[in-house]
């Protein structure tokens, strides 16, 4: 009989390292994490590929997803820019054996929290400050001025929910987050 998997849940604000560190988590092959992938209706990405960072959506048909209660939890996340998880997605991977690995807003992060409880934890990446923020972002040019400023507006309102997460990690030095992250998420998937 399988065992079935833990979750968990990383979320923080633009530029605060949290993909590297997603990233990082899913190259330990000991903590057996599958990715779960958030559906947007934002538009792609040139380095993006459908169904490896996203599965994308036209806004109706997100929408549409939405009325069908398709989602274990979604956001507007900034005007028309709608992220969500899939139930579909989440009841392939549990139950499998896997621990699921999420990478979400603050609001998401804890609606996901709020469904499987113990069996979650919830991860803030704080960034050092939102200077170091705006750089990043600049740096990235992935984003238009609009967006930038709509990015940058946000994070003060993100950093408000740090406090409500199981555990909050400050991204000032990469290499340290990295070992204090996978230390982290170890410990409780091995409780």
């Amino acid at each position: 009989m399988k065992k079935d998997g833990k979750i968990i849940v990383v979320c923080g604000t633009s530029g605060s390292g949290k993909t590297t560190l997603v990233n990082h988590l899913l190259s330990k092959k000991d903590l057996n994490l599958a990715f779960s992938i958030s559906a947007s209706s934002r538009l792609k990405r040139p380095m993006e590929k459908e169904g490896e960072q996203y599965v994308f959506l036209s806004l109706n048909q997100f929408k549409e997803k939405i009325k069908m209660n398709e989602f274990l939890e979604w956001e507007e996340v900034y005007p028309d820019h709608f992220y969500g998880t899939l139930k579909s997605s989440t009841q392939d991977l549990l139950g499998s054996g896997k621990n699921i690995l999420f990478d979400v807003d603050v609001k998401g992060a804890l609606s996901i929290k709020q469904y499987f409880k113990d069996k979650a934890r919830t991860i803030f990446i704080q960034p050092p400050s939102i200077e170091v923020v705006k750089k990043r972002l600049i740096q990235r040019k992935t984003e238009s001025n609009k967006n930038l400023l709509l990015r940058i507006e946000k994070m003060g309102v993100e950093m408000m929910f740090s406090d409500k997460m199981d555990w909050e990690l400050v991204n000032d030095d990469l290499s340290i987050a990295k070992s204090e992250i996978y230390n982290y998420v170890k410990s409780f998937l091995f409780l």
